[in-house]
């Protein structure tokens, strides 16, 4: 969904979110990440505070806790809640080519950003877990405006992507 503006520039909503809740006092981060060919990503972790992402290129398998496994592609933008939820998976869904997005953390100062789930307690955990299928970010219904909203800007935003990468 382009916004007017005075010039040539054309900007597009990618992600409208209302986090549940921001750490205070916050730090941020911003970092992109590269996953080779076929990579899991990280193993099952948590942020200290929400996470805002926007995949450059690839295609991602992206799983939260209590959400179905999917797959978000170039273009697309994503965020996670962080604290205490679980966030399974960020692997690169690709098996011959590379994924890249970029991601910004809010965060506790002095915290790491990312800690690692042990065994134990994602046994503990193991029925807040939801493995119903890889399910297109843009294709799933939700009911909330936000998500309608973020489709129809993602898949329009990928469109203008694609297009100039290969001009």
């Amino acid at each position: 969904m382009p916004v007017p503006i005075p010039s040539s520039s054309a900007l597009t909503v990618l992600l409208v979110q209302q986090p549940p809740a921001l750490p205070s006092p916050a730090e941020v981060m911003t970092m992109t990440v590269e996953l080779p060919p076929g990579d899991p990503g990280t193993p099952p972790h948590r942020h200290s505070g929400p996470v805002f992402g926007y995949l450059l290129e690839g295609e991602m398998t992206f799983e939260l806790e209590g959400e179905p496994e999917r797959v978000i592609g170039a273009g697309e933008a994503f965020w996670e809640p962080g604290g205490d939820v679980i966030h399974y998976q960020a692997a690169n869904h690709l098996p011959g080519a590379w994924t890249r997005f970029v991601v910004v953390m809010i965060g506790i100062p002095g915290k790491p950003m990312l800690t690692l789930v042990s065994e134990a307690e994602l046994e503990q955990r193991r029925g807040r877990r939801t493995r119903a299928g890889l399910v297109p970010l843009t294709s799933r219904t939700t009911g909330q405006l936000a998500d309608v909203r973020l489709a129809a800007a993602t898949q329009a935003s990928s469109r203008r992507f694609t297009k100039r990468r290969s001009q």
